[in-house]
């Protein structure tokens, strides 16, 4: 009689920013778990995404992109961030874009080098590079870099070789049981999810330096008799010259922004939902402690 193996484990996505790490884990789980914008530090938290199968379970850890060394309370949580889903993984995803290596991806695979953790390399966005006999010489050079157990070029954003990245999966993790339950797709409840997707729509609408000095902090999350979620939400800036820029004339931009958010609110939570929002100035917040705690980074700052 055959036993079944079953493989399960921890697997950070580690890379600078933009390199499209959530926008992977996002195609790999088959969910929205993390927001998406073409800004650099979208994601600013670690966040897990589930992805559970017949034979295996792999718990992606989205993190933010490794930043440079900065004075700034935010850019340091992201890297505490960053360094924390790296203990006590399995395997680690070292994502590449491309035809590019740049100063932050060899800072980001030094990290990876000292945790002397297995290590598959996914080069993303191969759809972009052109002529596409430049992809082979990048992918042996950057196989120069580390001993990688794996080079795998996809594109995330089309679904290209993904199953390549699961079969590397169900053949490298430890056997052991799931980690969570079948049904979990993520570890970040209602009120952080909401908040993310408020942020993702300001930062796709607003194209100037704003969307970097943005916070979302969610007051009120409540549901009525008839299932219609009321969430209360203040938008918190850090210039005094940004509130009238996610305002709007007339409240133009805040209402387009207000809008988009609540429809996808609505898909995916399936219910119906009121939205009120309104835009504050909590001058340098992204360097204060109790700021960064009232939003969220508690533990990481």
């Amino acid at each position: 009689m055959t036993t079944t193996v079953y493989r399960s484990g921890l697997v950070p996505v580690i890379g600078r920013p933009n390199v499209g790490k959530s926008t992977l884990v996002n195609a790999l789980v088959g969910h929205k778990i993390s927001i998406v914008t073409s800004k650099p530090h979208t994601t600013r938290h670690a966040i897990l995404g589930v992805l559970t199968e017949a034979d295996f379970q792999a718990v992606f850890i989205d993190t933010p992109g490794l930043a440079a060394r900065s004075g700034k309370l935010i850019n340091r949580a992201m890297n505490k961030a960053v360094v924390g889903a790296i203990e006590g993984a399995d395997i680690v995803f070292f994502v590449l874009e491309a035809g590019k290596w740049t100063a932050a991806d060899a800072n980001a695979l030094q990290l990876i080098s000292r945790s002397n953790l297995p290590c598959i390399l996914i080069i993303n966005k191969i759809d972009r590079i052109k002529p596409k006999t430049k992809l082979l010489p990048f992918m042996q050079t950057v196989s120069e870099r580390h001993e990688f157990m794996e080079i795998i070029p996809v594109s995330a954003t089309n679904n290209v070789n993904l199953d390549r990245v699961k079969d590397m999966l169900v053949t490298n993790l430890p056997e052991q049981e799931a980690l969570y339950d079948a049904e979990m797709l993520t570890n970040r409840g209602i009120r952080f999810r909401v908040a993310e997707i408020l942020r993702e729509k300001l930062m796709q609408n607003l194209h100037q330096e704003v969307p970097y000095g943005l916070g979302v902090e969610i007051n009120e999350l409540e549901e009525d008799k008839s299932g219609r979620l009321h969430i209360d939400a203040t938008i918190w800036v850090d210039r005094e010259s940004h509130k009238g820029i996610v305002v709007g004339r007339g409240g133009e931009s805040i209402k387009k922004i207000g809008s988009a958010a609540r429809q996808e609110m609505q898909e995916v939570l399936d219910k119906a939902v009121h939205l009120k929002s309104r835009v504050k100035l909590k001058k340098n917040w992204s360097d204060n402690a109790q700021a960064l705690n009232e939003l969220g980074y508690d533990g990481e700052v």
